[in-house]
């Protein structure tokens, strides 16, 4: 599709405008909750009825992922069409219509690496929010070094079969399906994985939730035992599958990124500060030095909006994402971890509250988001790991013996 004129964009912007307001469910201007959010998938209930039905309208206009390919259920719309859908979801204070791993990691992958068929099998799925996915990386003795994974799977002629154990799976025990790195060379290191995609519900597989210190158990211990999978499941060439896991673990950099790791939704830091700590004469938060630190972190977060949007301009317009996504991933984790811990602070005592009638929901979210965020800096490449790719890859610089 080529770039629309001036002209062009403002009718696509009254037309966008007016197509969300109509169709933007009133219910959902409240806050979110952890448990609204929008995952999809085959076994998804949600206490709202209208978390789906926002969801369904979006997918049936393709703008669950608007720049995909309409031949694939995508919105096909140019860069300047989607900045102009994306500034209209802001000014309608709109909640993401599906926060997907399909369509922030494997959907671009998939576009990328997967034969026809594949593509016309999964894509549409995932823009309709139909299959929730979930991540098979890294195990119990790889984890920053993800290409030392053992997890086997062998040629048995007419199918693979998995054996093997993966750690810190992301919602496995919720998921459908999951795209898995294996080992299908075990001579090589990084030449011996392969990228493959089955179906959770495969007997042999067994999903264990891990207990955070938060409450909550979005990590799980997932094991394959004698699983079968069909060979047309297999992405890419056999033994080409830590291409893909690099390409992927871009992409999912730079959307852990972009859409942030939570936090109370909702809630501007500033404005909760005021009404826990009070206001001045000025009308601003009365506390001078929590005042400092809360305008030197929002400064912080624009900047990094900005250099967001930058970064996902200059990604469209080469070979997708960079190396420079750690640099990008590095900084969220670290506004995010900053970010909360301001809002426990703000709230004072009540940002404390773990359980109790005299608690608020969002005083008891504070402490959980804090808390929470401590694997900010872990999730998605260690921040040590990012560091060093930047270092490496940015930079350029070498080690020196």
């Amino acid at each position: 599709m080529a770039d629309f004129g001036a002209t062009e964009l403002d009718t696509f912007r009254t037309e966008t405008r007016a197509w969300l307001e109509a169709n933007y469910p009133p219910s959902l201007h409240a806050p979110m909750t952890e448990d609204d959010t929008p995952w999809g998938g085959r076994n998804a209930r949600y206490s709202n009825p209208d978390i789906q039905l926002w969801m369904d309208r979006m997918a049936a206009k393709g703008w669950t992922a608007p720049m995909w390919p309409t031949q694939y259920g995508g919105g096909g719309l140019t860069k300047e069409q989607n900045k102009v859908l994306d500034q209209e979801l802001r000014r309608l204070k709109a909640r993401p219509a599906l926060s997907s791993f399909g369509v922030w990691m494997l959907g671009p992958v998939l576009l990328e690496y997967a034969t026809e068929e594949q593509k016309q099998k999964f894509l549409p799925g995932i823009i309709k929010g139909q299959i929730r996915w979930c991540q098979g990386y890294s195990e119990p003795g790889a984890g920053s070094d993800l290409a030392g994974l053992q997890t086997r799977c062998e040629d048995q002629g007419d199918h693979f079969l998995i054996n093997g154990q993966k750690v810190w799976t992301s919602y496995a025990d919720q998921a459908d399906w999951i795209f898995c790195l294996v080992r299908t060379d075990t001579t090589k290191k990084h030449e011996g994985i392969s990228f493959v995609l089955f179906d959770m519900t495969t007997a042999g597989v067994e999903t264990r939730p891990i207990k955070l210190i938060s409450g909550s158990s979005p990590f799980c211990e997932t094991f394959f035992t004698d699983v079968k999978v069909p060979k047309e499941q297999l992405v890419g060439r056999l033994n080409g599958g830590w291409e893909i896991a690099k390409r992927l673990l871009q992409y999912e950099r730079q959307n852990i990124s972009a859409g942030g790791f939570g936090g109370v939704s909702g809630s501007d830091i500033a404005d909760v500060a005021k009404s826990y700590v009070g206001e001045d004469s000025a009308g601003r938060i009365e506390d001078p030095d929590l005042r400092a630190r809360i305008a030197s972190h929002k400064m912080d977060q624009h900047a990094f909006t900005l250099t967001i949007r930058r970064a996902e301009a200059e990604s469209k317009t080469g070979n997708g994402p960079s190396a420079a996504t750690s640099i990008i991933k590095y900084a969220a984790a670290k506004l995010n971890q900053e970010r909360t811990e301001l809002l426990v602070e703000s709230m004072g005592l009540q940002g404390l509250g773990w359980e109790g009638p005299q608690f608020k929901p969002e005083e008891k979210g504070a402490i959980r988001s804090m808390l929470r965020a401590k694997a900010n800096s872990i999730e998605g490449g260690t921040s040590e790991v990012n560091l060093n790719v930047i270092a490496k890859r940015v930079l350029g610089l070498l080690d020196h013996q």
